[in-house]
């Protein structure tokens, strides 16, 4: 039998390169699109306030798509606001967190010395906590509102970003750029502008993708457990929280909000992770 008469060895399926990613971009656009611009160009009914007497409608209902929760509201609705609301916490902390963890860290290695031990010291006692415990301390500690959920959750958010950009400016240090840079009397703060902050930058922004999706869950698990948004406003966690109560008559009111949580997380942990790997082979 010649080489070319042999058959072929079946080999696993594989996806075409970047079919995952490009997917998981196409839904993460979809559902952003959906929770923050459908409700805004197409009638839709508010996600609270509804009336009792609509109160259970089945999912195809006249009028309500996904019908309706125990209080009459809507929950088509609560699902696109309750993402809009879960997606902003989560936008929002890692973008403090990249800022201010960023800085900290970045500052931290440039300086070393004192600032350094001060900033990481500080940095590993936040982190010895476990995160959705020091979150709950937080929360119970104030009134519960948006800005205590956001506030608790960026004692996860600011020691990751700052151990992250600790690590690439000590490798960045160490270059013979850098060096150039301190002998040719550039200010530490210009060096810290136009040297690091770029270079430091892309890392921190792919880290962020994957941190939005640790967010969610942990903003999810707070509104579960009736920390995160105070009722009646939406969020998944607390949808998932109330629907668990008719998840044998009503199973929807849990398993819709806990899928639309769960694919967005996957999308941004693809994505995240395709970016890490395009930066680490560079």
């Amino acid at each position: 039998m010649t080489a070319s008469s042999r058959p072929k060895a079946r080999g696993r399926f594989r996806w075409p390169q970047g079919f995952g990613v490009s997917s998981a971009a196409l839904t993460l656009l979809a559902i952003v699109i959906a929770c923050f611009l459908w409700p805004e160009v197409h009638s839709m009914h508010m996600p609270v306030g509804g009336n009792v007497r609509d109160a259970n409608l089945p999912l195809l209902s006249s009028d309500h798509l996904l019908g309706t929760d125990m209080d009459g509201n809507d929950v088509l609705s609560r699902l696109l606001y309750g993402g809009r609301q879960s997606l902003l916490v989560a936008f929002g902390v890692n973008l403090l967190g990249l800022l201010i963890g960023g800085t900290l860290g970045a500052v931290a290695a440039y300086f070393r010395g004192f600032v350094d031990t001060a900033i990481m010291r500080t940095i590993d006692i936040i982190i010895a906590f476990p995160p959705l415990i020091l979150a709950i301390a937080i929360s119970q500690a104030f009134t519960p509102s948006t800005g205590t959920l956001v506030l608790a959750l960026l004692c996860y958010s600011i020691p990751a970003f700052a151990r992250v950009s600790r690590a690439s400016t000590l490798r960045l240090c160490a270059l013979p750029f850098m060096t150039a840079a301190r002998l040719s009397a550039t200010s530490h703060n210009g060096i810290l502008r136009k040297h690091i902050a770029p270079n430091v930058l892309p890392q921190l922004a792919s880290y962020a993708l994957l941190g939005v999706g640790v967010v969610v869950v942990l903003e999810g698990a707070m509104s579960f457990l009736g920390l995160g948004t105070p009722p009646p406003n939406p969020s998944w966690g607390g949808m998932i929280f109330h629907g668990q109560s008719a998840m044998l008559t009503r199973p929807h009111l849990l398993i819709v909000p806990s899928v639309m949580l769960s694919v967005t997380v996957l999308c941004f942990n693809l994505i995240g992770e395709a970016l890490r790997e395009r930066l680490d082979a560079k």
